[in-house]
């Protein structure tokens, strides 16, 4: 090879399917979506109930949407063996797990590229959406989860606060259910000049009610930590700060976001 900074082409990694578990057997490109064929790498003949070898039975389709290719939405047509054991007859499909959540409508590598579009590139749900070729509550569940699943649900997410920011946001314009939640943010990277804030929690609604909850959700040790909370002049969140005693060295009455 001429130039060593590259390598052999390969479908696979540039789609994005290399980490799912997957090889790309075929490609379409249609008017409004690109359709990759693909086929499950790993067999999967051993039964789940009495562990016997099974044989293959037929195939279906999965099909997920994708990475978008530029801005054409991408579906991948993942063929997908089912066995059935030689012992106790039952019949399974091959683990897809890699891919996809089981019954989800989104391989993994499209809800991590719609939570960054959301987070950092600042789209609306209804673009990403579009960009995925999938339904807005499809899109919007499954980025919630998966939003979920690796920032709320982090356990080391705390680590470290000493300084955070409380503020609401205007969520939803309609009139069905309530329209702000609260926004509870970790300044400590800013003030340390480590790098950029982070988004701790957002819970629904805005009262001292909510915010005295979150607070009480709360390690008293982690409480006892926060040098400085910056919120807004919502009374409700001084409010629900002197109610769970929670005194920091110093709060200031600006604008947290």
């Amino acid at each position: 090879m001429a130039d060593v900074t590259f390598t052999r082409a390969d479908l696979d990694t540039f789609a994005g399917v290399d980490g799912l578990g997957l090889v790309i057997t075929g490609q379409r490109i249609e008017v409004g979506r690109a359709v990759l064929a693909c086929r499950v790498i790993e067999p999967d003949p051993w039964c789940r109930r009495c562990g016997g070898e099974g044989r293959v039975r037929d195939s279906v389709v999965r099909r997920l949407a994708h990475l978008p290719c530029g801005w054409r939405p991408t579906v991948l047509e993942v063929t997908v063996r089912r066995y059935r054991c030689r012992e106790c007859g039952m019949v399974w499909r091959q683990d897809t797990t890699a891919a996809a959540e089981p019954r989800a409508k989104l391989s993994r590598a499209a809800l991590r590229w719609a939570l960054e579009a959301l987070v950092l590139s600042h789209l609306t749900v209804a673009r990403v959406a579009q960009a995925l070729a999938v339904a807005w509550d499809t899109a919007n569940d499954a980025v919630l989860a998966e939003g979920r699943r690796v920032l709320i649900d982090d356990p080391d997410r705390f680590t470290g606060v000493a300084v955070i920011g409380v503020d609401e946001h205007c969520w939803r314009h309609t009139g069905k259910g309530d329209k702000y939640v609260t926004v509870i943010i970790d300044l400590t990277p800013v003030r340390d000049r480590t790098g950029p804030a982070r988004l701790l929690d957002m819970v629904e609604g805005r009262s001292s009610e909510v915010f005295a909850t979150w607070l009480s959700d709360q390690d008293q040790a982690w409480r006892d930590a926060i040098e400085v909370v910056a919120m807004d002049g919502f009374t409700g969140f001084k409010t629900a700060a002197a109610r769970m005693n929670f005194r920091p060295r110093s709060r200031s009455l600006t604008r947290s976001t």
